[in-house]
């Protein structure tokens, strides 16, 4: 057997410090190319540029960059901001050489996309109100900027608007493409991980039914050779004479039993069958005798309430018995003195309840239904009943869903396909 190593993903904060730490790169190459081009600009082509100004903004993101190095924590409010301050920068930049006429106008898509892939919806729609406001505002109020002949050109009203129109609409589209493609990865990871946790239960499942089949072959005979034992101590005189120690033998005996049907159902579960075929019979019959055939813990009594007007014939599925056991165990366990199974159907689910008016369960227990050993109960084993009712039922194809009644006390639905265990017409 291989053993799948499960891969977690990172937490949400390393995640986002990695994000950080990339949007830093590419801020430090944003003030390099920005450096060169504006001493290219001034000093190789002769343009006159306000070096002062536009050095400052520069300065700011550098700034910013060695101040994000000393953050311990950035949220999502703090990761907007820093895009903001980008925003402005760039927009100082363009302020002077140009607006809108300034080729560069069109990196504030490069900040819409960040904020599509980085933040939520709402901060990716405020950075396109945002720089497309500015977009505006900037082919409105930028100053007219000289260039050599040959290298300036003139835009018109109806272009300029023509040209925010155009970068809004792109911005939009983005936007709504951008972050409905993340959001289906963040689905698709999320997928990802429930099938690797899945497997690593079912995996557990497989270990813990190997262990439980080789345990039940091994007890079979030791406890076969007590039965044998107690048949003829049944015998002797001594005994025979006592009837307080005939029935403490009858005890004895009714126990080994129970337990060699325990044994026979693990075997069974594991595909192994052991003696007598699966039995037919039918819902009434299948759930009132695992509840006559429970023992609690003395003070705790169960009973079975048949809900439902007919009696479906089903396949005893013995996998499902002990599940059933389990939780009425559970619920002994937990300080019921009063349990009960109900059964309902539901259209073509059948539905299995056990209500008892123990003490609950506790709150991390309810949060992670279905995960093994998870139990406020100290001994080795414990906090498999959840976990084994959760993998059957999904066997079955059901499911497990489990609460804290407000009357006090807990309850456990199992809800399954009917057809799972029923006979078909055939009678197959």
């Amino acid at each position: 057997m291989t053993t799948e190593r499960v891969i977690e993903a990172p937490p949400v904060d390393e995640t986002r410090r990695r994000n950080v730490r990339l949007l830093s790169v590419l801020r430090w190459l944003a003030v390099g190319g920005q450096l060169a081009t504006i001493l290219t600009v001034h000093f190789v082509i002769g343009v006159q540029l306000p070096l002062v100004p536009m050095l400052g903004a520069l300065a700011a993101l550098v700034a910013l960059n060695l101040a994000v190095l000393a953050w311990d924590r950035i949220g999502e409010d703090q990761l907007f901001a820093m895009l903001l301050v980008d925003v402005t920068c760039l927009t100082i930049q363009l302020y002077l050489s140009g607006g809108v006429g300034n080729p560069f106008v069109t990196l504030y898509l490069l900040q819409v996309v960040l904020a599509a892939v980085l933040l939520p919806p709402w901060s990716s729609w405020a950075m396109v109100a945002i720089t497309s406001a500015l977009f505006a505002w900037l082919g409105w109020a930028a100053p007219p900027f000289a260039l050599p002949a040959g290298w300036g050109s003139t835009l018109s009203v109806p272009y300029v608007v023509v040209s925010w129109f155009n970068y809004t609409l792109a911005a939009m589209l983005l936007v709504q493409f951008v972050t409905q493609i993340v959001r289906n990865l963040s689905e698709r990871d999320a997928r990802l991980a429930a099938l690797r946790q899945r497997a690593a239960e079912e995996e557990h499942i497989v270990r813990m039914g190997l262990l439980a089949s080789g345990a039940a072959h091994e007890l079979g005979t030791p406890l076969a050779s007590i039965a044998v034992m107690l048949g003829d101590w049944r015998g002797e005189p001594a005994i025979a004479r006592d009837p307080a120690l005939l029935a403490d033998l009858d005890d004895m005996r009714a126990e080994v039993m129970r337990c060699k049907n325990i044994l026979s159902g693990i075997l069974l579960a594991s595909g192994e069958v052991r003696g007598n075929a699966p039995a037919r019979t039918t819902v009434r019959t299948f759930l009132s005798r695992i509840v006559a055939d429970w023992r609690g813990n003395g003070a705790a009594q169960a009973q079975y309430d048949h809900l439902m007007s007919g009696d479906p014939r089903i396949v005893a599925d013995r996998a499902l018995a002990q599940t059933i056991t389990n939780l009425l165990d559970n619920a002994a366990e937990a300080g019921a003195t009063a349990i009960r199974l109900c059964a309902a159907i539901d259209g073509d689910r059948l539905v299995l309840a056990v209500h008892d008016d123990g003490a609950g369960f506790a709150a991390d227990i309810l949060d992670g239904i279905g995960k093994p050993y998870l139990s406020t109960k100290d001994r080795r084993g414990a906090g498999l009943g959840l976990f084994l009712a959760t993998n059957v039922l999904r066997t079955l194809g059901g499911t497990v869903m489990a609460r804290n009644r407000a009357d006090g006390g807990s309850e456990v639905t199992l809800v399954l396909p009917l057809a799972s265990l029923a006979i078909g017409e055939d009678g197959g």
